[in-house]
């Protein structure tokens, strides 16, 4: 004999959103006020009430990418004492939770072992919280008893050698070239995998004045071009042609690597982050197992956050790509190498992006009333 029972349970498919991090930044540097603490920003924070009145470089960086960095702008910052660490700043706030696209160190590094360690430290967050990073660092801008071409080979001499692919290094030329170039990779109205190049984007907004040598030549455009070569990353302008914009943001990768700029480190961080989330919520669960429609079904899934990223609209006769290109079928691979250890292969494409164009002109000298 038997009773009759009726239970009914909630099943948790893990097809929620994940929160997303990407263009939330952590700023790091010296402030008069609040050293040691962890500080919320937005477009509406009082950044004298948060940082200090005494001008700051902190202050500076954050002031300039709030401006560049839209109605939607927002940031961590970690303001540390004169000689603080942002080691340990960062440490705090990696125990505190927070989860960062990017890390800001304000205080210019003078050593390629300063960079070095930067990297090491984005590796080492990566391994214990399984939280994906980069860092922008910058070098100071030139000195009142240098000249331009004395100024270049003192920051060769910084990067030389340097393999740091999660770092990517500003100087700060006009003052405040960090925070416009953290600001402008921070815009929600673009795309993370639009590179800060893209003028379609708009010229900076509240660069600093053009600086100029110990014989007061300003800015030569020929030095903004070596330090791109260097790997910095710099801005630049086109004569006859308004405002100023920005070239590449040159990660400190290894010539011929993936990750040379850091528009394609951002999108594979993006798919890897929301992969990550999948990956979790299968552990344990035999619904992901070796059978045909158990792969089918768990490779559909797991592409997921990639055709999310691939979206695309349509507006006025115009498409505005996703992140990426569209995934196909081939493009995530599932293989078992035990009986409870499975590796997932996924491909990620980045659409072309032109970013050095040439126009070739030929003259017709037909007469034109030929048949």
């Amino acid at each position: 004999m038997a009773q009759g029972k009726v239970s009914v349970n909630n099943l948790n498919l893990g097809q929620g959103p994940v929160t997303e991090i990407e263009r939330y930044f952590l700023f790091i540097g010296p402030a008069a006020k609040n050293a040691g603490k962890l500080i919320p920003l937005n477009t509406q924070s009082d950044l004298d009430t948060e940082l200090g009145i005494p001008a700051s470089d902190l202050k500076t960086q954050i002031t300039a990418a709030r401006l560049n960095g839209g109605d939607r702008w927002a940031c961590m910052a970690a303001p540390i004492a004169a000689d603080g660490s942002w080691e340990d700043a960062l440490d705090k706030a990696m125990r505190e939770g927070v989860s960062v696209e990017a890390v800001v160190v304000t205080a210019p590094v003078t050593s390629g072992a300063a960079l070095t360690a930067m990297h090491d430290k984005a590796v080492s967050i990566n391994g214990t919280y399984g939280r994906r990073l980069f860092f922008m660092a910058s070098t100071a801008g030139i000195t009142a008893i240098q000249d331009w071409a004395g100024y270049l080979a003192e920051q060769r001499a910084i990067i030389d050698g340097i393999a740091a692919p999660r770092v990517l290094v500003v100087p700060q030329l006009h003052g405040n070239d960090l925070g416009v170039l953290a600001g402008r990779l921070a815009n929600a109205a673009v795309s993370i995998a639009d590179s800060p190049m893209r003028v379609a984007t708009g010229p900076l907004l509240g660069l600093g004045s053009t600086p100029q040598d110990a014989s007061g030549e300003p800015l030569p455009s020929a030095i903004l071009a070596e330090l791109d070569r260097a790997r910095f990353s710099v801005p630049q302008t086109y004569p006859d042609y308004p405002g100023v914009f920005w070239g590449d943001a040159n990660m400190l990768d290894a010539p011929g690597s993936d990750f040379q700029v850091v528009e394609y480190l951002r999108i594979t961080d993006k798919a890897a982050r929301r992969v990550r989330i999948l990956l979790i919520q299968r552990v344990g669960d035999r619904k992901l197992n070796n059978t045909p429609n158990s792969m089918a079904a768990n490779k559909s899934a797991l592409m997921r956050p990639l055709r999310e990223m691939a979206r695309s609209v349509t507006f006025a006769n115009q498409q505005f790509p996703g992140d990426i290109e569209s995934p196909k079928d081939d493009d995530i691979t599932l293989v078992w190498m035990s009986k409870t250890k499975v590796e997932a292969y996924i491909k990620v494409r980045p659409y072309n992006c032109p970013k050095d164009l040439t126009a070739n002109i030929a003259l017709d000298l037909s007469s034109g009333d030929e048949e």
